[in-house]
């Protein structure tokens, strides 16, 4: 395994690019003493701002207070790969999960959240480089023409072909040029962010709406009972109604382990080049994904970068986030060989930055959002690295569970579909990694012209023989 250009780390330029930009203020000040409120949520990323903000958009007079360990944007939150959409995309491996009906239901609502997010955005005058110019899905290897049909027949399933458009190799070079690149699905429903510039508005939102926020403030102990009490190294918040939106955070909590397990997602950033992406054609801002398992994800920036990403990182072991989930260096040259092999016309491209961190994935890829039974703590996680859109649903989602509502978001397939339980560890681990080897195994295969190893291909399909999600291929 060759090093990468640059090793990585974080904070993520998106984090930096935005504390720059606001004058790199201090911190909140951390918690001290003892202190009430009527809602405290624990996270300050996406999940946790939209929920303070639909709390207070509903009831105006709550006492909210928002606890984040760091400072809001550390987290995934602010090293993303800045995709926002819903799940039209994600259809075909939801029609298996949820049905016909809920899939369709589910996607519909997804459709509320780039008008949602503009509508926000325009109303506040916050400049978050959102461009909607839709996603594409490209072929970029005979083994992965299959999916890219699939997807397209699923929206046709359910009469929505106007939402994963097949394109031939020919209307696909016409938006982006790759010697790899074979046949596509356009989906419009896609938008891409600058998600260091999201969450720090998020974090002015939420401070303009009078909410308590404490930043550098880690929550090292919650006890259930009336009311909830929170408990941080400088003092303890006591709260009738808890919410948790620390996302792969939450795969060390017991009622959401056997739900979730984490995974490594790595990107490479490269200089500005908007000279090179006029010479490929890829102007028109689209965020592009390959047919993978553990799929490329990649997109321009408003200055002419590219960013690339692999989801291939280390798996967890029983909740554990450590060093390998930021400094793995074999994932950063994977993400880099992906950017090399996927578009040659930036071969000479220099890679500024690279970062990763973890993921929280569930066993069926999409999130949930519960309460913990007997109790008034509510959570949501499992976002499976696609969190920059359903987040915005995950916000109202809480905001409804918290204020024991019985509406739209709390009848939402997240809010009420079984989630299939993971096995335990030592076996999660183990079994996922081997998963993990083979599904890499059989793309690398097959991305090179090779028949996959037998072993690989076998190993590869135990998740879907045991009914999963994850890693089916």
């Amino acid at each position: 395994m060759s090093l990468p250009s640059v090793e990585p780390r974080l904070p993520s330029w998106w984090l930096e690019d935005a504390l720059a930009r606001e004058g790199n203020p201090e911190p909140a000040l951390a918690l001290s003493g003892i202190a009430t409120a009527d809602v405290a949520i624990v996270g300050g990323g996406y999940t946790g701002l939209w929920t303070a903000l639909a709390l207070r958009e509903r009831q105006p007079d709550l006492r909210i207070t928002l606890f984040e360990a760091e400072i809001c944007g550390h987290g995934p939150s602010g090293r993303n790969g800045g995709f926002v959409h819903g799940y039209w995309a994600s259809l075909e491996s939801i029609l298996p999960v949820l049905g016909e009906e809920r899939a369709l239901e589910l996607a519909q609502a997804g459709e509320q959240i780039i008008p949602g997010i503009r509508a926000w955005a325009e109303a506040r005058g916050e400049d978050v480089w959102l461009r909607e110019a839709g996603m594409l899905e490209v072929s970029a290897a005979p083994a992965q023409d299959g999916g890219v049909e699939k997807v397209a027949a699923a929206a046709a399933q359910l009469g929505r072909e106007d939402q994963a458009v097949a394109l031939t190799p020919d209307e696909v070079a016409q938006r982006i040029s790759s010697p790899v690149f074979r046949a596509g699905v356009f989906f419009p429903e896609c938008a891409t962010v600058h998600p260091g510039l999201l969450v720090r508005a998020l974090r002015r939102a939420v401070l303009d709406a009078g909410v308590t926020l404490h930043e550098e403030t880690p929550v090292t102990g919650v006890r259930a009972g009336s009311p909830n009490e929170l408990q941080t190294p400088g003092g303890i918040l006591r709260a009738p109604e808890v919410v948790l939106a620390t996302n792969a955070a939450l795969t060390g909590w017991s009622p959401a382990a056997r739900n979730l397990t984490n995974f490594g997602s790595y990107v490479v950033l490269t200089e500005p080049a908007p000279d090179r992406l006029a010479e490929i054609g890829w102007t028109g801002g689209e965020a592009i994904v390959d047919g993978r398992m553990f799929l490329h994800y990649f997109r321009t920036t408003n200055d002419g970068r590219v960013l690339m990403g692999s989801g291939s990182g280390p798996i967890g072991f029983g909740g554990r986030l450590d060093d390998r989930f930021s400094r793995d260096g074999p994932t950063a040259v994977r993400a880099e060989a992906g950017l090399r092999r996927l578009l040659p016309g930036l071969a000479d491209v220099r890679v500024e930055r690279a970062w990763g961190g973890p993921i929280d994935v569930s066993a069926d890829h999409l999130p949930f959002f519960r309460t913990n039974p007997e109790t008034r703590i509510h959570y949501g996680a499992g976002y499976s690295g696609h969190g920059v859109g359903p987040a915005w649903l995950g916000g109202r989602i809480l905001a409804s569970l918290a204020l024991g509502a019985d509406d739209e978001w709390t009848r939402s397939p997240l809010a009420t579909r079984h989630v299939p339980r993971l096995p335990p560890e030592p076996l999660r681990r183990a079994g996922g990694g081997l998963v993990r080897w083979a599904i890499m195994a059989c793309e690398e295969a097959e991305e090179a012209g090779r028949r996959p190893g037998l072993v690989a291909k076998t190993a590869a399909a135990v998740p879907r023989l045991l009914g999963m999600e994850l890693g089916t291929r």
